[in-house]
Parts: C-alpha cells; sequence; structure tokens
C-alpha cells in the first residue's frame, strides 16, 4: 500500500527513505558571430549567477518543508556557478547545529564562497554555458539534485524548478532507495503514490512540451524527457530581431535549433 505525499506513516524510529530528484535543463540560443556568443555567455552568467541560483534553492527548500543548515556558492571563470545547500527534515535547536553552519545568513553579505547544509538531505546546482566557435548554437545547461531523507519530498518543487528557467529541453529523475518500517514492523520501500513524475507537473506546463517516461516500478526509478513543443524564433535569438532576417534565414536557423534540440532530447548525433 501506498500512501499521498501528504499522508503520514505510523512508523517505528525515523523515516529511512531517501528521495532523489535530479533536474536537468537546458536553454538553446542561436549567436552566430564571436561577439553574440561571448555576449551569450556573459548574458547567462548574469542572469543565473550564484545569487539568483541560492534564492532558487533557498525557495525548493522552503516548498519542500525543509530547513537551512549551511550554503556555499561560488561563481567560476571564465564561466558558471556552484551553489550546495544542506537542509534538514525540521528545525533543530542551536545546541544541534554544528557551528561550522551558517544557517544561510551569509546570503545577503557580499561574499565569494556560501555553504548551505541542511540535516540529512541536500540541494545543489551546478551551471554550464558553452558555445562552439563552427557553431552557431550556443547552449545553457543547469543540473539540480534535491536529495532528502525522511517525509518530505523533492517533487513538491518540481514544477516551480521548470518555471525558473528557460527549459528547451529538461530531463527529470526521481528515485527512492532504502525502507522504513511501521509500527507493526512492515517495511516500505517507498511512501507514497507516485505513476509517473508528469503527475507532479502542472498540466499548463506540460501542454508546452511533448513528453515521455521511462520507468522501473518495482525498483522505485522514475524517468521523464521533455521537449519544447513550439520555437518562437525571437525568443532564440541574442541581440537580434527576427525580422531582420530574411524568410529564408529565418526557416535556416529555425531547423538549426530544432536540430539541436532534438540530438539534445534524444542523447545521440542524429544529423
Amino acid at each position: 500500500m501506498m500512501l499521498g505525499l501528504d499522508t503520514k506513516l505510523t512508523l517505528y524510529g525515523f523515516n529511512n527513505l531517501t528521495k532523489t530528484l535530479s533536474f536537468n535543463i537546458y536553454d538553446v540560443c542561436y549567436a552566430k558571430s564571436e561577439r553574440e556568443q561571448r555576449d551569450y555567455i556573459a548574458y547567462i552568467d548574469e542572469q543565473y549567477n550564484s545569487d539568483r541560483l541560492t534564492k532558487i534553492l533557498v525557495d525548493v527548500t522552503d516548498m519542500i518543508g525543509a530547513h537551512i543548515l549551511n550554503i556555499s556558492k561560488q561563481d567560476y571563470d571564465p564561466q558558471g556557478a556552484s551553489v550546495n545547500i544542506l537542509i534538514a527534515e525540521g528545525s533543530l535547536s542551536s545546541e544541534h547545529i554544528d557551528e561550522s553552519c551558517n544557517q544561510g545568513k551569509y546570503l545577503s553579505n557580499s561574499r565569494d564562497t556560501v555553504h548551505a547544509h541542511l540535516d540529512k538531505s541536500h540541494v545543489t546546482v551546478h551551471t554550464f554555458p558553452e558555445h562552439h566557435p563552427d557553431n552557431s548554437i550556443s547552449t545553457f545547461r543547469v543540473d539540480i539534485d534535491v536529495s532528502t531523507c525522511g517525509e518530505i519530498s523533492p517533487l513538491n518543487a518540481l514544477d516551480y524548478l521548470i518555471g525558473s528557467f528557460d527549459s528547451d529541453i529538461i530531463t527529470i529523475d526521481y528515485r527512492v532507495r532504502g525502507f522504513t518500517r511501521d509500527v507493526h514492523g512492515m517495511k516500505y520501500f517507498i511512501d507514497h503514490d507516485i505513476t509517473s513524475i508528469q503527475d507532479y507537473i502542472d498540466d499548463h506546463t506540460l501542454t508546452r512540451y511533448d513528453a515521455i517516461d521511462v520507468n522501473v516500478y518495482q525498483s522505485n526509478i522514475f524517468h521523464t524527457k521533455m521537449l519544447i513543443k513550439e520555437i518562437e524564433l525571437q525568443n532564440y535569438l541574442f541581440n537580434k530581431d527576427v525580422y531582420e532576417l530574411p524568410p529564408k534565414q529565418r526557416l535556416d536557423i529555425t531547423n538549426s535549433l530544432r536540430k539541436e534540440m532534438i540530438e539534445i532530447f534524444s542523447g545521440m548525433n542524429i544529423y
């Protein structure tokens, strides 16, 4: 018997289940000239710097009902950023918190590095801006991992994460590991109902994507891939108006963008 996320088991001891959500997105852009490519990377580094990423992860922590113990963040040279947060399922008294934990207090200070910890759990994000000099397509990848122990589940923040980034391709993995026992000694290898990750994504969001599932139910492993349906070309041009381009070039660029997205979505070189 499985339960909904809002229903609690009567357990013997504490909940030993580990729930891990791995969330990977790609944003694709057309940037042909070397200057446009540099400007795109600079824009991404500014738009998704460690401060903003930290704000997103702090929101995620609040949504899943966890409490911050410690935060680390770093902007990299020449590009990219990382944030790591250690979280706790419940609030902890001060005498039980390690003195090295900052509990997010450094968020408002000007620091190059900050670290966040959560008890038994963590939230991390890494960014990877990328382009090739022989290719007019630039990409920006974000990897987010939310790992929790106990009753809280990272699935509650999934729709918020999708909306926090310009997501053309999304790959999501969710896995529940270990087992916990109820007061009668019965083992539970998962403590909530789930048939698909898509069940936790807003219907309006899903209408914008083609989505496929690869699930291994007997192992509590769930996998969903999503590909944006419509390409509105203006959204993929960097510092250029779509009407500056002749119709044939618009079509060629759209085809190039779609091919890039299909290959990333498929995980293989097709064209």
